[in-house]
């Protein structure tokens, strides 16, 4: 009897804490297309960290319109902006290319990088000694995810 006692005994109530966690959505719907004017004033701001003046937007916003492949005159654009000496692009990769790569979607994208395009980015730095950020800037903003908010 005296065993049975002091095998049972009551069970603590144990209460777990636990951290709030701010978890990003990199699935974020991107349905809406930008109109001429907003793609090519927003890339501008990306790359030169000011807005475009007006006249040079009138011009741009003209050529963009009369053009028939969108694709090509938006392509030519962004190297017209990447070839200009007074674009804001690193010369050199920093030392955590993570770092790098996140900041670079965050800067293009609004959004991190997820983990798959984080680690293809990384290899393709990696492996290609040659591939510098305004090549990597130039990916970025000529594909489809920068022409959706």
């Amino acid at each position: 009897m005296i065993s049975t006692l002091l095998s049972c005994s009551k069970e603590k109530d144990v209460i777990y804490d636990v951290n709030a966690v701010n978890v990003d959505d990199n699935s974020i719907d991107k349905s809406r297309s930008k109109t001429t004017s907003e793609f090519i004033s927003i890339a501008y701001a990306d790359l030169f960290g000011t807005t475009i003046s007006q006249s040079d937007l009138l011009k741009l916003n003209t050529v963009y319109t009369a053009f028939g492949d969108k694709k090509l005159i938006e392509d030519r654009i962004i190297k017209n902006f990447l070839n200009n000496s007074n674009v804001n692009v690193p010369v050199a990769y920093d030392v955590d290319t993570s770092a790098f790569v996140n900041a670079a979607y965050k800067k293009f994208y609004n959004r991190s990088a997820n983990a798959f395009e984080l680690y293809y980015v990384k290899e393709q730095i990696r492996l290609n000694a040659n591939l510098q950020p305004i090549v990597l800037y130039y990916g970025l903003m000529t594909s489809d995810e920068y022409r959706y908010y």
